[in-house]
């Protein structure tokens, strides 16, 4: 698992929990042999970099991919409609 970047200025984030979860975190990051600010920091910007990863990407079978290129690298002349359109701006 790697690590958050070090920022030489630091962002404070509070949350609330219950006590099962806090003794839960507690004891996982003593298991790996970190504070509970550093196990916490790492696990959530990991799930962060995860979910920003999965929502910025877009995942193709092969064909659309080679459908998708053809069309930018020969693109389709303009409508009326859509010269009317960029006409309005």
């Amino acid at each position: 698992m790697s690590a958050a970047p070090h920022a030489t200025e630091s962002a404070r984030i509070n949350l609330r929990t219950s006590p099962e979860a806090k003794a839960l975190i507690e004891r996982a990051a003593a298991l790996m042999g970190t504070t509970v600010s550093s196990f916490m920091l790492q696990n959530a910007y990991e799930a962060a970099r995860r979910v920003v990863v999965d929502n910025d990407t877009i995942m193709l079978p092969q064909r659309d991919f080679e459908a998708f290129i053809a069309a930018c690298e020969s693109p389709a002349e303009p409508t009326q409609a859509l010269r009317d359109l960029m006409a309005r701006r």
